[in-house]
């Protein structure tokens, strides 16, 4: 594929601009591609200019090498410039510089309060552009390739524009789930685990290895958000937390709650699962997952690292070394991933399984 001048754009959490730049750089390290950063603090949006992008070698290295913190990126140009009065003659102008067909059109923001403002402009565009796209022929739900095409709008009237591969970007517009609260749920937390699994597992995955039947453990289960959600797929759950259960997570007869120390406690058989969601060092947590899974007393577990304010992806970097040299010690095969959820707030959520 011919190289052309272009930028790598990506959407994060507010305040973890930097941490994104790292995610870019690491990729890009392994595509051996060169790019200049700009990152403003807060903006939840960063952008990387290379001089001569290979898009087939930065898809290859994106796929070894997904982000830790960027939510969601792809590859573009601007910011452009926009009329106030037809945003949507020059928006098709400049869609068709980015190989159409595309699967979708996402009219975005960064994730900013300020940002936000900005979302009415983008339901009332959206309509009249994918009819505009629709009948140019830009538009071709089924093709292949899965781009999907991004135009985010840092103001009013100047946007980038650019496009991801569903292979390998973010299934949802600017890498934010809609997830709803569930009524019954004794907790918000219980959004940060739905999204991990559907983060780290492909549905299949997910009917495939979230079975009635399978026995999973939560520590630091406490009010019960997390073991909530494993309950309701139908896992037997226990619960181990010191604190109390919240609501009717606490009657469920597929939980079973056990005042322990979330950080001693051992089950007395293998378990398909283990949670973790303990406020506690980020090292002695990756040390706590990966004993579990090294010893055979979990399968497959999903936690969370609370980072600390500073040199937040040396810590992550880190935490993985410590698990990969214990894995790697009893010559244990295994997938590592990290991802800062949309859900995550000061933290990080990972996923450690063994080969299968």
């Amino acid at each position: 594929m011919v190289a052309v001048q272009r930028s790598i754009v990506a959407h994060c959490r507010s305040g973890f601009e930097a941490e994104c730049v790292s995610d870019i750089l690491r990729i890009a390290t392994r595509a051996r591609i060169e790019l200049a950063c700009d990152a403003v603090a807060g903006s939840a949006l960063v952008n990387a200019s290379c001089g001569a992008l290979d898009n087939a070698r930065w898809e290859r290295a994106l796929a070894a090498t997904p982000p830790w913190f960027a939510r969601s990126l792809f590859v573009g140009d601007g910011p452009h410039a926009l009329p106030e009065r037809d945003r949507v003659t020059p928006l098709l102008t400049i869609a068709t510089e980015h190989e159409p067909p595309f699967r979708a059109i996402w009219l975005e923001t960064p994730d900013t309060n300020e940002a936000k403002t900005r979302s009415g402009l983008c339901r009332r565009l959206s309509a009249p552009l994918t009819v505009a796209a629709d009948r140019a022929g830009l538009l071709a739900p089924d093709d292949p390739r899965g781009l999907r095409l991004h135009v985010v709008f840092v103001a009013a009237t100047r946007a980038w524009v650019g496009t991801s591969r569903a292979a390998t970007g973010s299934p949802w517009p600017m890498g934010i789930p809609r997830l709803a609260q569930p009524h019954s749920a004794p907790s918000r937390s219980t959004l940060k685990l739905a999204e991990a699994l559907m983060t780290f597992l492909t549905e299949d995955e997910r009917l495939r290895l979230l079975k009635p039947g399978m026995h999973a453990v939560d520590l630091g289960a406490a009010p019960g958000g997390w073991t909530w959600q494993l309950a309701q797929r139908g896992l037997s759950v226990t619960a181990i937390d010191n604190g109390p259960l919240r609501g009717g997570v606490a009657r469920d007869p597929l939980v079973e709650h056990l005042r322990a120390d979330g950080l001693t406690w051992r089950p007395r058989r293998p378990v398909d699962w283990m949670v973790c969601d303990i406020v506690e060092q980020p090292s002695r947590i990756a040390a706590l997952v990966a004993a579990w899974v090294a010893d055979g007393a979990c399968r497959r577990t999903i936690f969370n690292l609370k980072l600390p304010m500073k040199k937040r992806y040396a810590e992550v970097e880190r935490c993985a070394a410590l698990i990969g040299d214990v894995l790697s010690r009893r010559r244990l095969r295994h997938m590592l991933r990290f991802k800062q959820l949309y859900h995550d707030r000061e933290e990080i959520t990972g996923y450690l399984s063994r080969a299968e």
